[in-house]
């Protein structure tokens, strides 16, 4: 299923994911390299980095909602972007506690606004993951005949080999699972 929300004929979801992740990713580092060298100038900088990552993250869960609308119910893909969506949302609002904690002192902030970055941080690897798995495996968003019911496959786990109808013009029948 192609994206509800495109810019130019291409998936805005997609486009705008990565603002959020790079923002965000990147005030965490900038954390980690405040507390390394006690410079509050990376802190003060991951404030507004959080601000930045936070806005755009609001603006790209927007298109992306709009776009899970339009998965089939009761699919494996519909189930995969219901978690990463609530995912999402647990970290922007990790992110912007972290954010409201700095805003009398961003170049100081409190463990625990440290704590609430590096914790949104680690959860957007896994819900960036997820949504990997929602264009890759799926191909929500990107492919017209996208297989939202694709078998899911953990990685390290062996992959299964499925039968799947042959493509119009194909000679291939059946499809390998990727690892």
């Amino acid at each position: 299923m192609y994206s509800k929300v495109k810019s130019m004929g291409h998936p805005l979801h997609l486009m705008l994911v990565n603002f959020p992740l790079g923002l965000l990713v990147t005030a965490a580092v900038f954390d980690i390299i405040h507390l390394i060298t006690g410079n509050g100038y990376w802190s003060g900088l991951a404030f507004w980095m959080i601000a930045a990552g936070t806005a755009c993250g609001l603006v790209a869960a927007l298109v992306g909602a709009i776009d899970w609308t339009g998965i089939p119910t009761g699919t494996g893909a519909k189930r995969v972007g219901a978690i990463h969506g609530m995912g999402n949302a647990v970290v922007l609002v990790l992110f912007v506690a972290s954010w409201f904690l700095r805003l009398h002192a961003p170049e100081n902030p409190s463990v625990l606004a440290y704590v609430l970055s590096f914790l949104g941080a680690a959860l957007l690897f896994a819900t960036g993951w997820l949504g990997g798995e929602l264009t890759g495996r799926y191909g929500v968003g990107i492919e017209e005949d996208a297989n939202v019911d694709a078998p899911y496959v953990i990685p390290g786990l062996p992959a299964k080999r499925v039968t799947a109808p042959a493509r119009e013009g194909s000679a291939v029948s059946d499809q390998t699972v990727a690892e």
